[in-house]
Protein backbone atom coordinates (compact mmCIF):
# COMPACT_ATOMS: atom_id res chain seq x y z
CA UNK A 1 0.00 0.00 0.00
CA UNK A 2 1.22 3.41 -1.26
CA UNK A 3 -0.54 5.83 1.60
CA UNK A 4 -1.76 6.02 5.25
CA UNK A 5 -3.24 8.93 6.46
CA UNK A 6 -3.15 9.04 10.06
CA UNK A 7 -5.81 11.65 12.31
CA UNK A 8 -4.86 12.05 15.87
CA UNK A 9 -7.65 13.20 18.12
CA UNK A 10 -8.81 14.19 21.58
CA UNK A 11 -12.05 15.65 22.55
CA UNK A 12 -12.76 17.49 19.14
CA UNK A 13 -16.09 15.54 17.88
CA UNK A 14 -16.73 18.21 15.06
CA UNK A 15 -13.73 18.63 14.34
CA UNK A 16 -12.84 14.87 13.91
CA UNK A 17 -16.22 14.87 11.91
CA UNK A 18 -15.42 17.39 9.38
CA UNK A 19 -11.93 15.73 9.41
CA UNK A 20 -13.12 12.34 8.49
CA UNK A 21 -15.52 13.55 6.31
CA UNK A 22 -13.29 14.95 4.18
CA UNK A 23 -10.83 11.60 3.84
CA UNK A 24 -13.35 8.78 3.47
CA UNK A 25 -15.29 10.74 0.87
CA UNK A 26 -12.13 10.96 -1.27
CA UNK A 27 -12.39 9.99 -5.28
CA UNK A 28 -9.22 7.87 -4.64
CA UNK A 29 -9.69 4.92 -2.52
CA UNK A 30 -6.77 2.64 -2.24
CA UNK A 31 -5.36 4.01 0.85
CA UNK A 32 -5.71 3.29 4.69
CA UNK A 33 -7.32 5.01 7.03
CA UNK A 34 -6.17 5.27 10.81
CA UNK A 35 -7.39 7.40 13.94
CA UNK A 36 -5.52 7.39 16.76
CA UNK A 37 -7.87 8.64 19.74
CA UNK A 38 -6.77 9.93 22.99
CA UNK A 39 -9.76 8.84 25.33
CA UNK A 40 -11.94 11.36 24.31
CA UNK A 41 -15.10 11.87 26.63
CA UNK A 42 -16.94 14.37 24.36
CA UNK A 43 -18.73 11.85 21.82
CA UNK A 44 -15.92 11.79 19.64
CA UNK A 45 -15.44 7.63 19.74
CA UNK A 46 -19.10 7.70 18.53
CA UNK A 47 -18.14 9.21 16.09
CA UNK A 48 -15.25 7.57 14.75
CA UNK A 49 -17.99 4.06 15.32
CA UNK A 50 -20.49 5.94 12.64
CA UNK A 51 -17.68 5.64 9.78
CA UNK A 52 -16.18 2.52 11.47
CA UNK A 53 -16.74 0.58 7.94
CA UNK A 54 -14.61 3.23 6.07
CA UNK A 55 -11.71 3.19 8.61
CA UNK A 56 -8.96 0.58 9.23
CA UNK A 57 -7.85 0.59 12.37
CA UNK A 58 -8.73 2.93 15.18
CA UNK A 59 -8.04 2.42 18.78
CA UNK A 60 -9.35 5.29 21.97
CA UNK A 61 -7.05 5.15 24.65
CA UNK A 62 -5.34 7.56 27.01
CA UNK A 63 -1.90 8.44 25.75
CA UNK A 64 0.94 10.64 26.74
CA UNK A 65 0.37 13.63 24.31
CA UNK A 66 0.33 14.20 21.08
CA UNK A 67 3.18 12.89 19.66
CA UNK A 68 3.29 9.63 21.73
CA UNK A 69 -0.44 9.20 19.58
CA UNK A 70 1.85 9.78 16.38
CA UNK A 71 3.93 7.38 17.15
CA UNK A 72 1.64 4.93 17.64
CA UNK A 73 -0.04 5.75 14.29
CA UNK A 74 2.89 4.86 12.91
CA UNK A 75 3.69 1.96 14.06
CA UNK A 76 -0.28 0.85 13.13
CA UNK A 77 0.77 2.02 9.81
CA UNK A 78 1.27 0.23 6.43
CA UNK A 79 1.89 2.66 3.56
CA UNK A 80 4.77 3.39 2.49
CA UNK A 81 3.97 7.05 3.12
CA UNK A 82 2.45 8.43 6.34
CA UNK A 83 0.39 12.08 5.89
CA UNK A 84 -0.96 13.55 9.43
CA UNK A 85 -4.27 15.22 9.22
CA UNK A 86 -5.33 16.01 12.47
CA UNK A 87 -9.02 16.54 13.94
CA UNK A 88 -9.96 19.64 12.40
CA UNK A 89 -7.81 19.87 9.88
CA UNK A 90 -9.66 18.79 5.82
CA UNK A 91 -8.40 17.76 2.29
CA UNK A 92 -9.33 20.53 0.47
CA UNK A 93 -11.18 19.27 -2.41
CA UNK A 94 -12.95 15.18 -2.85
CA UNK A 95 -10.11 14.35 -5.37
CA UNK A 96 -7.31 15.79 -3.77
CA UNK A 97 -5.46 12.25 -3.18
CA UNK A 98 -6.13 11.12 -6.83
CA UNK A 99 -3.99 14.15 -7.94
CA UNK A 100 -1.04 13.30 -5.37
CA UNK A 101 -0.91 9.65 -5.35
CA UNK A 102 1.11 9.78 -8.75
CA UNK A 103 3.95 12.14 -7.07
CA UNK A 104 4.25 9.35 -4.40
CA UNK A 105 7.77 7.44 -5.54
CA UNK A 106 10.79 7.82 -4.67
CA UNK A 107 11.32 11.01 -2.31
CA UNK A 108 11.93 10.57 1.63
CA UNK A 109 9.48 13.67 1.75
CA UNK A 110 7.20 15.38 -0.57
CA UNK A 111 5.83 18.99 0.67
CA UNK A 112 2.18 20.49 -0.78
CA UNK A 113 1.24 23.67 0.49
CA UNK A 114 -1.89 24.09 3.24
CA UNK A 115 -4.11 26.76 3.41
CA UNK A 116 -4.86 28.44 7.12
CA UNK A 117 -8.63 28.00 8.10
CA UNK A 118 -9.14 31.50 9.58
CA UNK A 119 -7.06 34.09 7.50
CA UNK A 120 -6.61 31.30 4.23
CA UNK A 121 -3.48 32.37 3.86
CA UNK A 122 -1.27 30.13 1.66
CA UNK A 123 1.69 28.44 3.18
CA UNK A 124 4.03 26.79 0.98
CA UNK A 125 7.58 24.94 1.60
CA UNK A 126 10.97 27.02 0.30
CA UNK A 127 12.88 24.85 -2.80
CA UNK A 128 16.03 24.65 -0.67
CA UNK A 129 15.83 24.09 3.04
CA UNK A 130 18.64 24.81 4.89
CA UNK A 131 19.43 25.63 9.01
CA UNK A 132 18.28 28.84 8.31
CA UNK A 133 15.15 27.95 6.84
CA UNK A 134 14.25 25.79 9.81
CA UNK A 135 15.85 28.73 12.39
CA UNK A 136 12.96 31.20 10.89
CA UNK A 137 9.92 29.09 10.21
CA UNK A 138 9.16 25.42 10.38
CA UNK A 139 7.71 23.22 7.46
CA UNK A 140 4.33 22.68 6.77
CA UNK A 141 3.25 18.98 8.31
CA UNK A 142 -0.27 18.28 7.63
CA UNK A 143 0.19 19.16 4.10
CA UNK A 144 3.85 16.57 4.02
CA UNK A 145 4.03 12.95 2.99
CA UNK A 146 6.73 11.19 4.68
CA UNK A 147 7.85 8.00 4.03
CA UNK A 148 7.21 5.48 7.36
CA UNK A 149 10.37 4.28 7.31
CA UNK A 150 12.22 7.65 7.79
CA UNK A 151 9.18 8.38 10.83
CA UNK A 152 10.47 4.80 12.11
CA UNK A 153 14.21 5.89 11.89
CA UNK A 154 13.25 9.40 13.84
CA UNK A 155 10.24 9.05 15.76
CA UNK A 156 8.52 11.96 17.58
CA UNK A 157 10.38 13.26 20.76
CA UNK A 158 7.69 12.39 23.10
CA UNK A 159 9.21 14.91 26.08
CA UNK A 160 7.97 18.04 23.86
CA UNK A 161 4.70 19.06 23.71
CA UNK A 162 4.63 21.48 20.57
CA UNK A 163 7.91 21.63 18.61
CA UNK A 164 8.65 17.97 17.80
CA UNK A 165 7.88 18.14 13.89
CA UNK A 166 10.32 20.67 13.82
CA UNK A 167 13.02 18.68 15.69
CA UNK A 168 11.72 15.86 13.21
CA UNK A 169 12.75 17.62 10.31
CA UNK A 170 16.01 18.90 11.58
CA UNK A 171 17.36 15.64 12.25
CA UNK A 172 15.79 14.02 8.92
CA UNK A 173 16.43 16.62 6.57
CA UNK A 174 19.91 18.89 8.08
CA UNK A 175 21.26 15.89 9.60
CA UNK A 176 20.18 12.84 7.40
CA UNK A 177 20.43 14.80 4.30
CA UNK A 178 17.11 13.32 3.56
CA UNK A 179 15.32 13.67 -0.10
CA UNK A 180 12.13 15.75 -0.58
CA UNK A 181 10.15 17.09 -3.49
CA UNK A 182 8.14 20.17 -3.57
CA UNK A 183 4.10 19.82 -5.10
CA UNK A 184 2.36 23.26 -5.93
CA UNK A 185 -1.30 21.49 -4.59
CA UNK A 186 -2.98 23.34 -2.02
CA UNK A 187 -3.99 20.05 -0.47
CA UNK A 188 -5.09 20.52 3.60
CA UNK A 189 -7.13 23.46 5.02
CA UNK A 190 -5.29 23.77 8.67
CA UNK A 191 -7.51 24.02 12.12
CA UNK A 192 -5.66 26.91 13.42
CA UNK A 193 -7.18 26.54 16.79
CA UNK A 194 -4.13 24.88 18.64
CA UNK A 195 -1.72 24.79 21.42
CA UNK A 196 1.22 25.40 18.87
CA UNK A 197 -0.86 28.21 17.43
CA UNK A 198 -1.35 30.15 20.72
CA UNK A 199 1.47 29.57 23.01
CA UNK A 200 4.15 31.35 21.26
CA UNK A 201 6.32 31.15 24.54
CA UNK A 202 6.20 27.59 24.86
CA UNK A 203 7.13 26.97 20.96
CA UNK A 204 10.29 29.48 22.05
CA UNK A 205 11.31 27.62 25.09
CA UNK A 206 11.04 23.73 23.58
CA UNK A 207 12.53 24.78 20.36
CA UNK A 208 16.02 26.15 22.77
CA UNK A 209 16.02 22.87 23.99
CA UNK A 210 15.69 21.17 20.72
CA UNK A 211 18.98 23.45 19.73
CA UNK A 212 20.81 22.53 22.84
CA UNK A 213 20.21 18.94 22.42
CA UNK A 214 20.81 18.53 19.13
CA UNK A 215 23.57 21.39 18.13
CA UNK A 216 27.72 21.06 18.44
CA UNK A 217 28.47 23.73 20.79
CA UNK A 218 30.45 26.16 17.90
CA UNK A 219 27.32 25.78 15.58
CA UNK A 220 24.80 26.63 18.82
CA UNK A 221 27.34 29.59 19.28
CA UNK A 222 26.80 31.06 15.67
CA UNK A 223 22.85 30.71 16.29
CA UNK A 224 23.33 32.46 19.41
CA UNK A 225 24.98 35.15 17.03
CA UNK A 226 22.07 35.14 14.47
CA UNK A 227 19.77 35.14 17.16
CA UNK A 228 21.42 38.03 19.60
CA UNK A 229 23.33 40.33 17.46
CA UNK A 230 27.14 40.43 16.42
CA UNK A 231 27.63 41.87 19.88
CA UNK A 232 26.43 38.42 21.48
CA UNK A 233 29.01 37.04 24.15
CA UNK A 234 28.65 33.54 25.78
CA UNK A 235 27.75 33.64 29.06
CA UNK A 236 27.77 31.10 32.16
CA UNK A 237 23.77 30.25 31.45
CA UNK A 238 24.85 29.60 27.49
CA UNK A 239 27.51 26.85 29.01
CA UNK A 240 24.91 25.24 31.20
CA UNK A 241 22.53 24.82 29.26
CA UNK A 242 24.53 23.37 26.69
CA UNK A 243 26.59 21.14 29.47
CA UNK A 244 22.45 20.35 30.48
CA UNK A 245 21.69 18.84 27.44
CA UNK A 246 24.97 15.94 27.70
CA UNK A 247 22.55 14.83 31.32
CA UNK A 248 20.19 12.11 31.42
CA UNK A 249 16.04 13.50 32.03
CA UNK A 250 17.94 16.52 30.72
CA UNK A 251 14.77 17.69 29.54
CA UNK A 252 13.02 17.72 33.07
CA UNK A 253 16.54 19.48 34.61
CA UNK A 254 15.95 21.99 31.60
CA UNK A 255 12.73 23.10 32.80
CA UNK A 256 13.85 23.38 36.08
CA UNK A 257 16.69 25.42 35.38
CA UNK A 258 14.52 27.81 33.17
CA UNK A 259 12.55 27.96 36.49
CA UNK A 260 15.25 28.43 38.94
CA UNK A 261 16.66 31.28 36.48
CA UNK A 262 13.90 33.37 36.37
CA UNK A 263 12.93 33.40 39.82
CA UNK A 264 16.22 34.02 40.55
CA UNK A 265 16.18 37.30 37.79
CA UNK A 266 12.87 38.09 39.96
CA UNK A 267 14.04 38.07 43.33
CA UNK A 268 17.16 40.19 42.20
CA UNK A 269 15.37 42.75 40.10
CA UNK A 270 12.93 43.14 43.50
CA UNK A 271 16.19 43.50 45.82
CA UNK A 272 16.95 45.91 43.40
CA UNK A 273 13.84 47.83 43.63
CA UNK A 274 13.82 47.85 47.66
CA UNK A 275 17.12 48.84 47.68
CA UNK A 276 16.33 52.04 45.53
CA UNK A 277 13.02 52.18 47.23
CA UNK A 278 13.83 51.32 51.02
CA UNK A 279 10.24 53.11 52.37
CA UNK A 280 8.23 49.72 49.88
CA UNK A 281 10.16 47.36 52.10
CA UNK A 282 6.98 46.44 55.08
CA UNK A 283 9.52 44.23 56.94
Amino acid sequence: MKLSIITINYNNREGLRKTIESVVNQTYRNFEYIIIDGGSTDGSVEVIKEYADRISYWVSEPDNGIYNAMNKGVLAANGKYIQFLNSGDSLLTLNIIEEIIGHLKDADILFAKMRFSDTKEIVSCPETITMRTLYERSLPHPSAYITRELLLKFPYDETLRIVSDWKFWIQSIIFNNASYQIMPQTIVDFDTVGISGTNKALVAKEREFVLHDLLPNRILNDYFHLQHGEGYQENTYDKLFIEIGKRKYHCIIYSATIFIMKFIALFKKSARFIHQFPWCDNR
